[in-house]
């Protein structure tokens, strides 16, 4: 028997408009209204420019398009601009931290929603994690550079499981201190967190810019030749396929524009400047990526690319200016922090909606009274993401961010065709173009990327999705039945 005034609902019910707006702003405390549209564009570039260009750009030319690898990027901003189109609408029609779970929740349901939300925590939580990791390597480069000798990481000893073989047990004692320092920052307030975030991507395009710039004057010519290698026969590897495989391993260097749609509710004029800074966020990466890629094949052969995890230190080795070769360190660990800054601010912002729709414990959507923040959320992400960064060889998980985030893609997609049909009669401060033409070229290109991805990662997944499965149905469920409903 159920308590006076609960419903329980379908496993498919939708929340309303009305009540997705009531609900996120209950409570004594609210968030913060501070973002401007610069903010949000500051946001989305903090995200997004990090280790995909810095690492993934001499891998995909070495393996799949060599110098091509430009038109791969151009291919890659194209799926992501119509993903982007569809994010727009709804952020502009949806002014509610949330992101892709709100959505879902408002056109395809509890369930969706809870399974999407679940997702969200790959791409956020253990993408935060997974940078951390190679910005405490990065630091201690930059530090071994200077002469100051700083261990990689910590040797605790070893663990034995059972009859198996020792494994060897490490600390990674600067993983765990930025996402510490990261966390204090995003608690302490949002307008905080977005001039610290402001910061970082002035420097860290500025020192993209800067490579541009340098590097032109050291463009080899003859390393464009071919300009499309030939097919070696093998799915992939270089000819007009090898671009389709690198734009769907460089596709995850854009990853990253949605956490912009979690500030919604932080920014002053959603309607107006959510489409300004998750678009505007991609055009300028767009640019810069393209521009990026450009000289770097231009200046290093891009066989020569092969399995070179650092590409970019590799071009500007071939410059005689060591200040130069510091620099871009700085810029890279610079990327790396406003990546993990934005990752744990989207994470936390999900959390409190799920929080709100009683699908995660209340503690969760605490706002606290002064700073305005979710802090409390944001304290046990520092806590858990913290050891994953300090104690797990997380690196594996990595296609798991990405195959969280491309689903979250596709039902933003069919979240605008829904809504077009269901609720026509809202106003859409932003209108996708096209529709349905663009959100179903969107799922297309989205779902072509997740099946580019290795079983292992698909395995992972369902595993992963599993789990929240049996989350939601022995936690989340039961309590939020109880929950009383708001009138329509």
């Amino acid at each position: 028997m159920q308590p006076p005034g609960s419903t329980r609902k379908s496993l498919l019910s939708v929340k309303t408009f009305e009540q997705i707006i009531d609900t996120s702003e209950a409570g004594e405390h609210k968030l913060k209204r501070a973002l401007g549209p610069w903010n949000l564009v500051g946001l989305g570039i903090g995200a997004i420019i990090g280790a995909g260009l810095f690492s993934l750009t001499g891998i995909a030319a070495a393996e799949n398009a060599g110098p091509a690898i430009v038109l791969s990027f151009l291919i890659a901003a194209v799926g992501c601009g119509l993903a982007g189109m569809c994010y727009s609408e709804l952020a502009a029609m949806i002014p509610v931290s949330g992101s892709a779970y709100t959505y879902a929740h408002a056109t395809l349901g509890e369930l969706v929603a809870w399974i999407i939300g679940w997702s969200l925590v790959l791409e956020y939580a253990l993408g935060a994690a997974t940078v951390s990791v190679s910005w405490s390597s990065y630091v201690v480069d930059l530090f071994n550079s200077f002469g100051v000798a700083l261990p990689a990481k910590i040797p605790l000893g070893s663990i034995a499981f059972g009859g198996a073989s020792p494994v060897p047990v490490s600390l990674d004692l600067g993983a765990i201190l930025i996402i510490i320092a990261v966390s204090l920052v995003l608690m302490r307030g949002i307008s905080e967190s977005a001039w610290v975030n402001t910061v970082i991507v002035i420097v860290k395009v500025s020192i993209v810019v800067a490579v541009v710039a340098v590097g032109v004057f050291y463009i080899r010519p003859a390393n464009y030749t071919p300009f499309i290698p030939p097919n070696t026969g093998t799915f992939g590897e270089f000819g007009v396929s090898g671009i389709f495989r690198a734009a769907g391993v460089i596709f995850f260097a854009y990853i990253g524009f949605d956490a912009v749609s979690t500030a919604s509710q932080e920014a002053k004029h959603p309607q107006r400047d959510m489409p300004i800074g998750i678009l505007g966020s991609l055009l300028v990466c767009t640019v810069l990526y393209i521009a990026f890629a450009l000289v770097l094949t231009g200046m290093v052969y891009y066989r020569d690319m092969q399995g070179d995890a650092h590409p970019v230190a590799t071009a500007i080795n071939l410059t005689p200016f060591p200040v130069l070769q510091v620099l871009v360190k700085v810029g890279i660990i610079g990327g790396f922090t406003s990546v993990m800054l934005v990752m744990l601010l989207g994470q936390s912002r999900v959390f409190r909606a799920m929080a709100a729709d009683g699908l995660l414990p209340s503690f969760f959507g605490d706002i606290h009274p002064k700073w305005r923040t979710p802090w409390k959320s944001n304290l046990t992400l520092m806590i858990f993401v913290s050891l994953f960064s300090g104690f797990l060889p997380i690196s594996t998980l990595g296609h798991m961010t990405s195959i969280g985030t491309l689903l979250a893609f596709v039902i933003v997609c069919i979240g605008v065709m829904v809504l077009r049909r269901t609720r026509p009669d809202l106003p859409r401060p932003y209108r996708v173009p096209l529709v349905p033409f663009v959100p179903i070229l969107g799922i297309i290109v989205c779902l072509a990327m997740m099946l580019s991805l290795d079983q292992a990662t698909w395995y992972r997944l369902i595993i992963w999705i599993v789990i929240g499965l049996a989350v939601y149905f022995g936690y989340s469920r039961r309590r939020i039945v109880h929950m009383p409903q708001i009138a329509e």
